[in-house]
């Protein structure tokens, strides 16, 4: 039986001065996964993002998560989401678990066995009484996590979460966020400018340009296994003649390249041999999210 989608865009429209900065998004996000945003400069991440929390007014269409529509059941919608829009804000003068402590005051529910949960899941067991000016980036965006999770939401949103961290603050935060996913069941939706974290840090991917869907790419399947999005490169002697044979007409770099499965690579050199025709080498061509999303974008600007 399919679960029900934790967040559905349902034909997202956003107009400022006449002009659709989104313009007639649709998605669906299933329950206890990551999903990535991705699209180039100004192409209404942030801006979708802003719609899901409430911060600005969507012009047409609706955003549903867990069965509450945003414009007309706001509270109950919300209520599932923790979020981070930019930067975490923390009072730098009081210790982590004091900042913990202040936020969970504001929620309903939220006991000290619930706070120490947290500060466990995001690892800050060892600093958590140390004030939070004394926090590194890494630190505070983990603190940020922590209270963004608090109230234990179905939907935890992050807006360039990996923005200024080194890349052990990176890892450390895609491992977290995998954790969250897997233990509590969260879905994540997360927009980032790193590509190559995202091929390992999501299971689904959305890319937009303009405020329009592009494509959805399924990175992950239900067991996490990477899915592969690799061809087969057949070096031939005359390669031409071989896509002639075959009935493709992809060459590249004098290479015959196909989208075949295993079992069908072993046909296809032999009836190349077959036609008389050397074959050199038979290799896989693997084309990273990077290399597809270009493609798709036609753009090098990736944040």
């Amino acid at each position: 039986m399919q679960q029900e989608p934790v967040v559905r865009l349902e034909n997202v429209s956003k107009m400022i001065s006449s002009k659709a900065i989104i313009d007639n998004l649709s998605l669906e996000i299933s329950p206890g996964q990551v999903f990535g945003f991705l699209g180039p400069n100004g192409a209404g991440k942030t801006t979708t993002i802003r719609m899901m929390v409430g911060l600005i007014s969507i012009s047409q269409g609706d955003i549903v998560i867990c069965g509450h529509s945003i414009k007309n059941q706001f509270e109950a919608a919300i209520a599932n989401v923790g979020a981070i829009v930019e930067n975490p804000e923390m009072y730098k003068y009081l210790t982590g678990y004091q900042n913990l402590h202040h936020f969970a005051r504001m929620l309903p529910g939220v006991t000290k066995l619930r706070i120490q949960e947290v500060i466990a899941l995001v690892g800050l067991d060892n600093r958590i009484h140390d004030k939070v000016k004394t926090y590194s980036l890494g630190m505070r965006q983990r603190l940020g996590v922590a209270q963004a999770i608090l109230h234990n939401p179905k939907l935890l949103i992050l807006d360039e979460p990996t923005n200024g961290l080194d890349p052990q603050g990176i890892r450390e935060l895609r491992d977290y966020l995998r954790d969250l996913c897997r233990v509590e069941g969260t879905t994540v939706f997360v927009s980032s400018h790193l590509l190559s974290e995202m091929e390992l840090m999501c299971d689904r991917v959305a890319i937009i340009q303009n405020g329009r869907l592009i494509d959805v790419r399924q990175l992950k399947n239900e067991d996490g296994v990477a899915v592969s999005a690799a061809e087969i490169a057949f070096d031939v002697d005359q390669p031409q003649q071989a896509a002639a044979i075959l009935g493709v007409n992809r060459v590249e770099n004098n290479l015959l390249i196909m989208q075949v499965s295993r079992e069908e690579v072993a046909d296809i050199n032999a009836r190349l041999v077959q036609a008389g025709l050397k074959v050199y080498g038979i290799r896989e061509v693997t084309r990273s999210l990077e290399d597809q999303f270009l493609e798709m974008t036609g753009s090098e600007q990736i944040v």
